[in-house]
C-alpha cells in the first residue's frame, strides 16, 4: 500500500505536479497500468471491458476511479507521469496537444496559441500564495 503524499517545498507552483521519488512510489500501478496500453492486444482488451482490465493493477481506489473517469490532472496528483498517462490519451484517440489542453481548461487552438506565444506567463504563477486574492 502506498504512503500518503508528504508536501514538499517545490509543491506551491501552482498547476504544476512534481514527479519526484514519493510520486513514483504512489503511481507506480497507475503507471504500469498505462504503459501496458503500449500492445495494440492489451488496448483492445481494456476498451472491451474497462474495469475488468484494470483489476490486474493493485492500484488505489482513487487512481481507479481517476482512470474511468479520465480525470487527467487526477492522475497526476495520484502519481501519474504525464508520459505514462499520454498512453491512455491515445488510447482515446487524443493527441498530446488535444490532451495537454483537457488538462488546461482551454480549446486545442488556445493552447497552441499560448504555447506558441512562448507558454504560460510567469505572473501570478510562481507560488500559491499569489493566488489567495483570486475570484
Amino acid at each position: 500500500m502506498s504512503t500518503p503524499h508528504r508536501p514538499e517545498p517545490y509543491e506551491d507552483i501552482p498547476g504544476t505536479q512534481v514527479f519526484d521519488a514519493q510520486r513514483l512510489r504512489e503511481g507506480y500501478h497507475l503507471n504500469m497500468f498505462c504503459m501496458s496500453l503500449m500492445k495494440d492486444a492489451n488496448r483492445q482488451v481494456f476498451r472491451a471491458d474497462e474495469p475488468k482490465y484494470l483489476d490486474q493493477f493493485p492500484m488505489t481506489a482513487e487512481q481507479r476511479e481517476a482512470v474511468l473517469t479520465r480525470q487527467w490532472n487526477r492522475m497526476l496528483e495520484l502519481g501519474g507521469n504525464i508520459y505514462y498517462t499520454s498512453k491512455l490519451g491515445a488510447t482515446d484517440g487524443l493527441s498530446f496537444q488535444n490532451l495537454a489542453a483537457l488538462m488546461t481548461g482551454s480549446t486545442q487552438e488556445q493552447y497552441l496559441q499560448m504555447m506558441i506565444a512562448g507558454g504560460r506567463s510567469p505572473n501570478g504563477n510562481r507560488s500559491k500564495s499569489e493566488w489567495k486574492n483570486r475570484g
